[in-house]
């Protein structure tokens, strides 16, 4: 059994009664379940708000502090939090009242006295719904990490990264402070694919991107631009932490080559960094073109190297002109 298939076999029996409640143990402990047991509705909340809580629930309608109705009231006043199926137990027979369960937002009923294998079969319902709920949300989480990541890399794809620029000059406007900008290209990429070819090009990628996360900040975001080209967002950025950033980005990708089946390729970068300062604020567009603009100075003047935009520099080449 998976850690995870253990996790969804975990159930909460919430009875006040002491002979009922060790009955239940005993059952669910034959059918390898992971009992937890709470002996009134106060304890069974407590349990079910936990961040760990177990997914499925057995709870007696009468108890003291809370009614097993009261309990699932308050536990669906939280959608946002994980589903937990709730089986009532009540010597209710009426229907208004398995109704009036039903409606607190109970999955099932089971009147007692009840027959164990009966127990065991909704039960079974529950765990397969759990499941299905499983499965739908795995799915429903692979298909958000597709639509925001870049599948090779396993980094920001490009329109995530360029969302999180767009969030970081939403909140310079509002806030204040700066953010800095690095634009990252490859060196001679294409000859990497041309001499070793494009699985061995992949896997420098893969490398390359590796190795970028690995210097950054965990609230910094690295994305992959476009072919060989890499997008860092560094949130309240200023000049010289950004610089170091990008400086320790080319180190650690030309201080060792990248290990693949062909061989070691060696691998360097060209990086510009463009910076939206508090005293002079740049609209997202402006400040990508710039870095974009820095980062062909840097393949100009050599390559494996880190290049800052210079605003004051291009003024006085205007003007020169």
């Amino acid at each position: 059994m998976t850690d995870d298939t253990r996790k969804r076999k975990r159930i909460l029996i919430a009875e006040d009664d002491p002979l009922s409640r060790r009955m239940l143990q005993s059952f669910l402990g034959k059918w390898d379940y992971e009992v937890i047991a709470a002996g009134n509705g106060t304890e069974a909340l407590a349990a079910l708000e936990h961040e760990d809580a177990p997914p499925l629930a057995v709870l007696d309608w009468m108890m003291p502090g809370m009614e097993g109705p009261e309990v699932c009231r308050e536990i669906r006043r939280h959608p946002e939090r994980r589903y937990v199926y709730v089986i009532l137990l009540t010597a209710r027979s009426q229907k208004e009242d398995l109704l009036k369960g039903l409606e607190s937002g109970a999955d099932d009923y089971l009147t007692k006295p009840f027959d164990a294998q009966e127990f065991r079969a909704r039960l079974r319902v529950g765990q397969r719904i759990l499941d299905l709920q499983h499965n739908l949300l795995a799915a429903t989480d692979e298909l958000r990490f597709r639509a925001t990541h870049d599948m090779l890399t396993g980094i920001s794809n490009r329109a995530s990264v360029l969302d999180s620029l767009a969030r970081e000059g939403a909140r310079q406007e509002r806030e204040g402070g700066s953010f800095g900008v690095i634009m990252a290209d490859l060196d001679h990429f294409k000859s990497v694919n041309d001499t070793y070819g494009h699985m061995a090009g992949d896997i420098v990628l893969k490398e390359a991107a590796r190795r970028m996360t690995a210097c950054v900040r965990p609230y910094d975001t690295v994305g992959r631009y476009g072919g060989e080209e890499f997008l860092i967002v560094v949130p309240t950025g200023d000049v010289s932490g950004t610089v170091a950033l990008a400086e320790r980005i080319r180190t650690a990708i030309a201080d060792e080559p990248v290990i693949t089946e062909t061989g070691p390729i060696p691998m360097t970068s060209s990086l510009g960094v463009a910076i939206s300062s508090e005293s002079e604020p740049l609209e997202t567009k402006e400040v990508l073109s710039l870095a974009d603009d820095a980062l062909y100075h840097a393949k100009a003047n050599g390559r494996n190297r880190v290049e800052l935009f210079d605003r004051s520099a291009v003024h006085a080449a205007l003007q020169r002109g």
